[in-house]
């Protein structure tokens, strides 16, 4: 069968890709490339570390999507291997972030920021903003949706840094809100 957009299934399409059908592959990259981009622009400074990004984990998308069993749904997956070569390219600053626990912080008061009025691009250049390690952390758990116990495994550190880290990331992200002079909170 010839896929085009219009007539493949995912399983035909994860089944020509294995079988190294370069049409195929090109088309499993258009479907699932712009929402991975976006993934990796979370995780990144620039759009050129998030290319990066999502180059390298393209490549190892490919080179395992014979071992892909279904047990989660194919988007899932990949946006895994975009996530987990965001951190893996990230390691280096993840290591050096503070290893505080939350227990020995102390919390400011204080009220949640609305971020209604922000759009998705204002938004995302905020959380580039915050340090590497904040900034994992920060899209593991409020935008990924991981719990703190999942993070500290993924990172090899404790739940309660990790705690520490987002909490440590959403009072820099309310900081940088209030600071930004063009909008009403």
């Amino acid at each position: 069968m010839h896929l085009t957009r219009q007539n493949y299934n995912e399983e035909q399409l994860v089944v020509s890709c294995v079988n190294g059908d370069r049409k195929a592959q090109q088309l499993f990259y258009e479907r699932y490339a712009r929402k991975m981009y976006v993934v990796a622009l979370r995780y990144s400074k620039t759009t050129h570390e998030a290319e990066d990004i999502l180059q390298e984990a393209f490549v190892s998308i490919f080179n395992n999507l014979g071992e892909f069993k279904g047990g989660s749904t194919l988007e899932y997956w990949i946006k895994r291997i975009v996530v987990n070569t965001a951190l893996k390219q990230n390691r280096r600053a993840l290591e050096k972030m503070h290893k505080d626990d939350v227990n020995d912080m102390v919390a400011e008061p204080g009220e949640e920021t609305v971020l209604t009025n922000y759009n998705f691009q204002e938004l995302l250049q905020l959380i580039q903003q915050l340090p590497p390690g904040y900034q994992a952390i920060f899209n593991l758990y409020a935008i990924e949706g991981y719990k703190h116990q999942e993070i500290a495994e993924m990172l090899n550190i404790s739940e309660g840094t990790s705690k520490s880290q987002y909490a440590r990331a959403k009072a820099l992200l309310q900081r940088l809100l209030v600071n930004d002079e063009d909008r009403v909170l």
